[in-house]
């Protein structure tokens, strides 16, 4: 037990750290890493409970303060606490993160990490951050912006990521980690109800059949009307209606031996999201709206079927303890997902910019991993192969005609990957690990004119009059083969029991491709350098980490600086093309480049400071200046000078507090919390060329949440409210100011929301 004038002594040192780190961040300081307590109640204020949060980052189980790599964990209990509903709910509190939905989609997530990424989610281009869900690398952004539910945690990782398991991937990697089932009978409820008619539901159970037999599903609905209205068709702008569902079973048939077979599906029958003109209609003259949610899009159909986001999937885990520090682990994997997708590019009430889109996409993956974990010796060795086919078309009804692109894309990839640390002290520990990639992509891709906006054959007008055929090249003609070997090295030094300090140095790769809506007449592509397609993009990154921990783990700070020097950045875009030369843009036509060279700077920190059981406050911090030192633009001309980083604000960050007392409810004991969090976000460029009118300005974002638990954990009772600012901020945009009544239209986040939730355990 600590002394009063030890524990005052301790108490006032806290206070001190603390006022700094606030004095570091200003008002707009912020959280980014897990609840790291269970709840707690006012216990004497020199006696403050601190538990340690385990991650598996680097394929076994270490704290967060000891892993040496940028990680942020999330724990079921604080992600139900803080009533966040999706992964895009979990990039306020991240540094140099962000995750939206993309532009026009519901589910279709766009992420970048620490200035790398990709927005566009056409079949030719693969994102710069890996999600995995149980170890499974989703392959296209498709559906990925899932509601969150039945997990233990997620693990986000920043920086280049590939000696360890699965894809690689240049920017970091979410990892979803879902429960396994326990031994006896488990079965819970999670309702919300909300503003703008939320109604959610999850229902999950598990069973054991017997010792080694345990079965379990989960069925769940996420129900909203819209935030705002489709003027011309009446319909929800904004809604919601997502249908999910998740079988597993799992065999236990010796301690040695765990099998898991799952199975999963989430359907999105939302409306089509449109978004809102900024600017006047330049023929029409109609006015911009007042409520940036409306709309006044005709277009809510494609190939005749409503916007729909379908994706299922099979996967089977096998992990089998060879010896008592040797393991060896199975994970195969079956993915499919079909995207009905209505796109009205002028959001108007004419067929002036319509491109009613099919995405379709399917994967295959297997990975074969060995740990093994000495005592001084950890290390990790094994394969990885996917086989993957990414499918889209669409038609461009636009100027009285209708151009049809199609494109279809094949990946195999296949990879050997090796990770080993070695402790050379108790306080000194090193790690080398490398990955050897090869990629091998094949493409055909078909883009045709005809004559008038009913559409072509490709997307259901049978009888539409050919006027043109602009690219018709096969996978005979479209195919490459990449091959990289991408190593890390990093160092470990534990300057005290308290302090971890390391350093890392790492290669990534990303592979390179073919624009699927790649153009050879309007443009000046030829077919020799449309053969050719887009090279891989590379990065190199030096981090130097500090983890700390003071006054018997009562704060808690993990500080990063990172170095990266980033080559041959795919950059990919639209461009307004003019192709029967009559001086009028009236299609457009993708231009892909590999024209970026660049240099990224940076430093993140993560804090929280406890000061008794029952309060605590948390913070996050990033800056990042990232600069192109070599852009190439149309023409060969150098535009380094103007162009900018997308989807990346110079500074974020994010503060929490949270108070906790003990109230008895009905007579049932409790602990009531009361959190509240401001996020502060820098300007944020929609696109590499600056675009006044869709870059996004600095903004804050205020949400609170008062949640009763009951102590035996069975029950508990939430009211959220986010956004309580009622902020409008713009995630996305479309910018083709030249074509038809000029196409320059914004996406936003949501508005003030409140919801009530209730987690029960029976």
């Amino acid at each position: 037990m600590l002394t009063s004038s030890n524990s005052q002594h301790q108490r006032t040192l806290l206070r001190k750290s603390v006022a700094a780190l606030f004095a570091i961040y200003g008002s707009s300081a912020g959280l980014a890493f897990a609840d790291t307590t269970t709840s707690h109640t006012a216990e004497p204020q020199d006696k403050v409970e601190v538990t340690k949060v385990v991650v598996s980052a680097r394929r076994r189980e270490e704290t967060l303060q000891d892993v040496p790599v940028s990680v942020t964990a999330y724990s079921a209990d604080q992600i139900s606490k803080s009533g966040v509903a999706d992964i895009t709910g979990l990039a306020l509190s991240l540094p140099s993160t962000t995750l939206s939905a993309s532009r026009g989609t519901n589910s279709t997530l766009t992420s970048f990490m620490r200035g790398v990424g990709q927005q566009d989610p056409l079949a030719g281009f693969e994102s710069g951050v890996g999600i995995y869900l149980d170890d499974i690398y989703l392959a296209r952004p498709q559906g990925s912006v899932a509601e969150i539910y039945d997990v233990e945690r997620i693990e986000v990782l920043r920086g280049p990521q590939g000696t360890l398991y699965g894809r690689n991937t240049i920017g970091g990697a979410v990892k979803y980690i879902t429960r396994k089932m326990g031994p006896k009978e488990d079965t819970r409820l999670k309702t919300s109800v909300g503003s703008y008619g939320q109604m959610d539901a999850v229902l999950t159970s598990s069973l054991p059949v017997s010792e080694s037999v345990r079965l379990g599903g989960t069925i769940a609905k996420f129900k909203r009307n819209g935030y705002g209205k489709n003027l011309t068709t009446g319909e929800d702008n904004y809604n919601k209606d997502v249908t999910a569902a998740r079988l597993s079973a799992e065999f236990i048939p010796s301690q040695n031996l765990f099998i898991r077979l799952s199975a999963d599906s989430n359907q999105d029958d939302s409306n089509p999201k449109h978004g809102h003109r900024l600017t006047v209609g330049k023929t029409s003259g109609a006015p911009v709206l007042d409520n940036v949610y409306d709309t006044r899009a005709n277009l809510n159909q494609a190939l005749g079927h409503a916007q729909q986001v379908t994706q299922s999937g099979v996967s089977a885990l096998v992990e089998y303890q060879m010896a008592a520090d040797l393991m060896f682990k199975s994970v195969t994997a079956s993915r499919h997902d079909t995207s009905y997708a209505p796109i009205d590019f002028d959001s108007l009430n004419m067929v002036n910019f319509d491109v009613p889109a099919l995405y379709k996409n399917k994967q295959m993956s297997q990975e074969f991993q060995l740990t093994y974990t000495g005592k001084s010796v950890q290390g990790i060795a094994g394969v990885y192969y996917i086989n993957a086919n990414a499918y889209d078309k669409f038609d461009v009804r636009l100027l009285g005609t209708s151009t049809f692109t199609e494109g279809d894309i094949d990946t195999k990839g296949w990879a050997a990957f090796a990770d080993a640390s070695f402790d050379i002290s108790p306080e000194l520990s090193m790690a080398i690990g490398g990955r050897y990639t090869v990629d091998k992509r094949e493409a055909s891709i078909l883009r045709q004119i005809y004559l008038g906006t009913a559409g072509s054959p490709g997307m259901g007008n049978a009888g539409a009059t050919l006027f043109r055929t602009d690219t018709n090249l096969s996978k005979a003609d479209l195919h490459r083969e990449d091959k990289k070997f991408t190593p890390r090295i990093s160092a470990s030094w534990k300057v005290s029991a308290d302090q971890n300090l390391y350093a890392s140095w790492t290669e990534g790769f990303k592979g390179g491709g073919f624009d699927p809506r790649l153009n050879l007449v309007g443009t000046k592509l030829t077919v020799d350098k449309a053969k050719q397609g887009f090279l891989p993009e590379k990065i190199k990154t030096m981090e130097l980490g500090l983890k700390s921990q003071f006054d018997q783990g009562r704060l808690l700070s993990n500080l990063a600086f990172f170095h990266s020097d980033y080559n041959d950045v795919q950059i990919p875009g639209s461009v307004a093309i003019d192709t029967n030369g009559d001086g009028k843009d009236d299609s457009f036509a993708g231009v892909t480049t590999n024209a970026g060279k660049a240099r990224i700077n940076g430093v993140e920190l993560e804090a929280t400071a406890r000061f008794t059981d029952a309060f605590y406050l948390s913070a996050m911090f990033s800056y990042i200046d990232a600069k192109y030192t070599r852009y190439i633009g149309a023409g060969n001309l150098d535009v380094t000078a103007v162009r900018v980083f997308q989807n990346t604000p110079r500074q974020s960050s994010n503060l929490r507090a949270n108070y906790d007392w003990s109230l008895p409810v009905m007579g049932a004991s409790g602990t009531l919390s009361l959190s509240g969090s401001v996020a502060f976000r820098g300007k944020t460029y929609q696109f590499e060329t600056p675009t006044p009118l869709l870059d996004q300005d600095s903004y804050r974002l205020y949400d609170t949440s008062l949640v009763w638990t009951r102590a035996d954990k069975r029950l508990r009772l939430g009211l959220h409210g986010k956004n309580l600012g009622d902020t409008r901020y713009k995630v996305a945009g479309y910018n083709f100011p030249t074509l038809g009544e000029g196409s320059v239209t914004a996406f936003y986040g949501a508005p003030r929301t409140y919801s009530l939730s209730m987690d029960y355990r029976f």
